[in-house]
């Protein structure tokens, strides 16, 4: 079976095979929930639900056929499917990754600045005489990763389903045959990321199906397979690497996973370096990146501001500047909430401030 076709070719364009998407998505074992007619996230909750704030797993609605909660309520049912897309004949279809076992490596290609050199390909230091002229975006991280690997280029590799999206970047879809149970992350992250404007759509995350149609065009598949390969053992390998299996257990005695440069620099620069310091300060900032694979439902706002009261409190005890808490801070939320700029930073002030109040002593580690 071959996906659905998508019709039409301008900003305008309609999508009368929208059901048909999300069967086909779901026939392939992929369960599947609705997308706001022309956009790329999920609708809003019933009243009840946006009312009373409580967590996916407290919800009764997915158990009653209703779509509350995003990728949480996913479903294969196509009966569900289709009283869904009856209620709507205009939803999207997005694709929950875990339970499909999917890994989607999502390419951006974005206008922005080139990072600096630690967080163009995590964990991988590229020397100052290596000469980055025209690296511009998530394809060429993506290649260049792959060439010191040894390994082919994914956004080349017509042997998997891979699909072009609206704003000119890459789905690249594969099959976590091996069972890893990998996590999504964002190519901006100040934590996990596989390189920069290169994102990573698994548990916890969904993606947007094959031909479905947002208000900014069409996800368009590309010519070649159109169903997911297994995932490469070689980018397997890198996803372990670089943090994203899900419940990894930890071996005792074994190190913790390396903090971001940045968030050590912002701490050695305040003149502590101390090892609690900058785990406490990544794990914060973590949670607050880690938002932006769940566009509604995630906590933001709350997760923001213990992250922004913990972080004053560091701040009051000395262990990092307050201009550099702000800045850390500032980019974690904008990469989770990139649009919500002006009640990030308010609830950013708020929160240092009541954590000055409260200073966070930690004394440096032993060893």
């Amino acid at each position: 079976m071959t996906a659905p076709k998508a019709v039409g070719s301008d900003r305008t364009e309609r999508q009368p095979d929208a059901l048909a998407v999300a069967r086909w998505c779901a026939a392939q074992g992929w369960p599947v929930h609705p997308l706001a007619p022309g956009r790329k996230t999920p609708p809003a909750n019933c009243q009840s639900c946006q009312e009373s704030p409580h967590s996916p797993a407290e919800c009764l609605c997915p158990r009653v056929g209703r779509w509350c909660h995003g990728f949480h309520a996913a479903t294969t049912d196509q009966d569900v499917i289709s009283a869904w897309w009856r209620v709507n004949p205009g939803f999207g279809t997005g694709v929950a990754c875990g339970p499909s076992g999917l890994v989607v490596i999502d390419v951006d290609s974005h206008p922005a600045d080139v990072p600096a050199r630690d967080r163009i390909l995590p964990g991988i230091p590229i020397d100052d005489r290596v000469d980055l002229e025209g690296l511009e975006n998530g394809y060429h991280t993506l290649a260049l990763l792959a060439a010191l690997r040894k390994a082919p280029d994914p956004s080349a590799d017509a042997g998997t389903l891979r699909v072009r999206t609206p704003s000119g970047g890459l789905h690249i879809w594969y099959r976590d045959d091996a069972h890893h149970r990998f996590t999504c992350s964002t190519g901006s992250s100040t934590g996990r990321a596989l390189a920069w404007q290169v994102d990573v759509r698994a548990h916890g995350g969904y993606i947007v199906a094959p031909s479905t149609v947002t208000a900014s065009g069409t996800y368009r598949p590309l010519p070649g397979a159109t169903v997911p390969a297994p995932l490469p053992r070689w980018l397997a390998e890198e996803l372990i690497r670089t943090g994203h299996l899900k419940d990894r257990p930890r071996q005792p005695g074994s190190p913790l996973p390396a903090v971001p440069d940045r968030a050590r620099q912002a701490v050695v620069a305040a003149g502590g370096g101390r090892r609690g310091a900058e785990k406490v300060l990544d794990t914060v900032l973590q949670d607050v990146t880690d938002c932006a694979t769940t566009p509604e439902g995630a906590g933001f706002t709350g997760k923001l501001n213990r992250a922004a009261y913990t972080v004053g409190g560091l701040v009051s005890a000395g262990h990092l500047t307050h201009a550099a808490a702000e800045r850390l801070l500032t980019d974690a939320a904008r990469t989770a909430r990139p649009a919500q700029d002006r009640q990030s930073s308010a609830v950013i002030r708020s929160g240092l401030e009541a954590g000055a109040r409260q200073p966070l002593h930690i004394g440096k580690a032993r060893g």
